[in-house]
């Protein structure tokens, strides 16, 4: 199940998506998600379907990817889906308990899986053809003007990348902790939950030990280098808007206007 967990990751490649400006790749999920809460309907929801699967297309990612990333949220999504069917008050179809199934129940927590699923595998497309490098940038370079409110936008978008970056890493160390438990006779599949719960105390204790000497090598890495914040700092890459960005943000916003002009109307 670990290794299902994508966040973070980046795939390498020279296809638009790629080349795309960080900021605008950015500002074009923003605008994603404001259209995903606007939409209403299955139509709503396949325009924006449709845009997901052009922008996976031509980012050559592939869907098994995305498909791959989806599966440790799916207690989630199931999770998600029971309280939107049961606690949505409508028209009643059903009782038992303190559980009431309605027809608007059924309906929302249609709306709601389909929402989220493509809420996420938008936000991991962005994150699979960006650098941490260039998200950082892009991320400090939108939230500049707060700068003159004495915001630390530097250092923000730096925990951010680093946050990013040591996802995989965390990840990786964890299953190997999980393989050497397990060659020492341990067993994290038998048993209720709360068994199933103390058995992960041993791979938590050296898991979180493990991030703390990381987090203190790399602190004392950037005092090494004479790191003290972005104050004077240049940069190797100096983002440029070209065309296509500017194309790629107006095919977005035209997409989430209509989003909501069928929500709106109804079909």
């Amino acid at each position: 199940m670990l290794k299902d967990i994508t966040l973070g990751q980046y795939f390498p490649g020279n296809t638009l998506a790629h080349r795309l400006d960080p900021r605008t790749k950015l500002m074009m999920v923003v605008i994603y998600i404001i259209a995903l809460f606007c939409a209403k309907s299955f139509v709503s929801y396949g325009i924006l379907a449709l845009f997901l699967f052009i922008s996976v297309k031509i980012s050559k990612v592939g869907f098994k990817s995305l498909i791959k990333g989806m599966k440790p949220l799916i207690i989630i999504l199931i999770f998600t889906a029971i309280l939107n069917m049961f606690y949505t008050p409508g028209r009643e179809i059903a009782s038992f308990w303190v559980f009431t199934l309605t027809v608007e129940g059924i309906w929302s927590a249609v709306f709601m899986v389909i929402r989220i699923t493509l809420l996420i595998m938008g936000t991991f497309l962005m994150t699979y053809t960006t650098s941490p490098i260039a998200l950082t940038d892009a991320i400090e370079n939108l939230l500049n003007p707060l700068k003159k409110i004495y915001v630390p936008v530097h250092e923000l978008a730096m925990m951010m990348s680093i946050a990013l970056r040591f996802i995989p890493t965390l990840i990786e160390e964890a299953d190997k902790i999980i393989s050497a438990q397990k060659a020492r006779g341990a067993d994290f599949e038998t048993g209720n939950i709360f068994r199933r719960a103390k058995a992960m105390v041993p791979i938590l204790v050296p898991l979180f030990i493990s991030a703390f000497r990381r987090a203190d090598e790399l602190a004392t890495a950037m005092e090494c280098r004479c790191y003290c914040g972005g104050e004077g700092r240049t940069k190797l890459h100096v983002l440029r808007y070209q065309k296509r960005d500017l194309l790629c943000i107006l095919l977005t916003t035209v997409i989430t206007i209509t989003v909501v002009i069928v929500s709106r109307f109804g079909y």
